[in-house]
């Protein structure tokens, strides 16, 4: 197994994450410099096929002056962390923003509702851990969601008695918090993604800290996930692929799971695949993990020398849901329902993702009106930022606040946002309230400003 090779070889978590780097590069490449006049740009087949680069190139989704276009637009960034560019094309976009995506993690929760039921703490961190897996089968699409407005928020309901909310709380950095709650388990998340362009690639680091509170089992889960890379954003048959290590540990007992994700290889060797084990305190192998990110994972108790024990057999604990045939966006069921208004709850705030007129348009197809409204948005955003900062004011996000707490990531440091109660506060009223008009969704204007809470500094 990679990961425990890597522990005899005295590897760590930025050791692996550096040999993840050095050996994503050994997926089969070939530059497409000659072939359409692009240098230093590159087409990774994840197939490992040498003699198809220049059809590679040519199954890109633009048209060859669309990537003139782009490719002149862009190549000033190349280095550059571009998370928060907003001038960026809306054919490249899928109807959903980064704040819903937060929520796909949701999908396969009941994992998390086994690992608060179950008594064996290394059986918990294999259901914690195969559910941070699960999310992975989603975070493959290659379709960029929309950058949230500040101040936009998205709630979920109606699945697994799970209460949801995500609001934008910071614009420059770009970051999102996240609160969800039922019966078994308490879900936080502060996510400040940072971003490498490469030309025809970009680096994603999860710069984040997401935090799981099993109610029951009265323990804490800390979560640390590998870094991610989308391959031939112009050139080619774009791809995502994800390596390193990913680490969950309990931080009520030290025990933890680390998992290694394999770098795709020649001829796709070691895609999707993960393996890894769950340690005790003392850092002694408990339980062998092994799976794909789009499939599905299994366990097994192991020896102190992370070999299987004789007389047990290998279980699965996850696996991939069905999914919808043909799908235009490579949407799950679950991502369907998270954009629908089935799993909205009475009187949406009006500052929810559904109602954004870009994603709605972009949802119908409507290219033209959902790149015109991407821009009214966009402005009507600078000219909220000019107004705030002519008269000193300074925006607050309304369920989440500053902690205090500054934690440390693998790609820097990171300020945490915490959940303030509130907008349990506001859904009880709601909920309590017989007289809450019915009101269509379709008659709501997205407003995230109305939200804004701007106080004096």
């Amino acid at each position: 197994m990679a990961s425990r090779d890597q522990k005899q070889a005295g590897g760590g978590f930025f050791s692996s994450i550096a040999y993840s780097l050095s050996n994503i590069g050994t997926a089969m490449h070939k530059s497409v410099n000659g072939l359409l006049g692009y240098e230093g740009l590159e087409v990774i087949n994840p197939e490992g096929g040498a003699e198809d680069a220049e059809e590679e190139a040519q199954r890109g989704r633009w048209k060859q002056e669309d990537r003139d276009s782009y490719w002149k637009m862009m190549q000033k960034y190349i280095g550059s962390d571009v998370t928060s560019m907003v001038t960026l094309p809306v054919i490249i976009f899928e109807p959903m923003t980064m704040i819903q995506k937060m929520a796909e993690l949701m999908e396969y929760s009941h994992l998390l509702d086994l690992a608060d039921e179950c008594e064996d703490p290394y059986m918990q961190l294999v259901y914690a851990t195969s559910w941070a897996i699960s999310v992975y089968y989603a975070y493959q699409r290659t379709w960029k969601p929309f950058n949230p407005i500040l101040g936009e928020t998205y709630e979920m309901v109606n699945h697994g008695g799970i209460t949801f909310i995500s609001e934008q709380v910071s614009h420059h950095p770009p970051m999102s918090a996240a609160h969800a709650e039922n019966e078994h388990f308490i879900y936080d998340i502060t996510s400040k993604l940072r971003t490498k362009f490469l030309g025809n690639s970009v680096d994603a680091y999860p710069v984040g800290r997401t935090r799981v509170t099993l109610k029951r089992a009265g323990v804490v889960l800390e979560l640390v996930p590998p870094p991610t890379k989308v391959n031939n954003l112009i050139f080619g048959r774009m791809w995502v692929d994800s390596s390193g290590e990913m680490i969950m540990t309990n931080v009520t007992t030290g025990d933890k799971a680390v998992l290694y994700f394999q770098p795709c290889g020649w001829f796709g060797a070691g895609r999707y695949e993960v393996d890894g084990y769950v340690y005790n305190a003392a850092e002694e192998p408990k339980i062998l993990m092994t799976g794909k990110w789009n499939e599905s994972m299994s366990y097994q108790p192991c020896d102190m020398e992370g070999e299987p024990l004789s007389g047990t057999e290998s279980k699965e604990v996850w696996r991939v849901a069905a999914l919808p045939e043909n799908d235009k966006f490579q949407y799950t069921h679950f991502a369907h329902k998270i954009n629908s208004f089935d799993t909205a709850p009475r009187k949406l705030l009006a500052s929810d993702s559904r109602l954004r007129p870009d994603r709605l348009a972009l949802e119908k197809g409507d290219l033209s009106k959902a790149g015109a409204e991407k821009s009214s948005l966009e402005e009507r955003q600078r000219a909220e930022k000019r107004n705030r900062e002519a008269n000193d004011h300074q925006f607050t996000p309304r369920w989440f606040g500053l902690s205090g707490e500054v934690t440390t990531t693998p790609w820097g440091e990171l300020e945490v946002y915490e959940y303030n109660g509130k907008y349990n506060e506001h859904r009880s009223a709601i909920d309590a309230s017989e007289i809450v008009p019915e009101v269509s969704t379709e008659s709501i204007e997205f407003n995230p400003w109305q939200y804004g809470n701007l106080t004096t500094e």
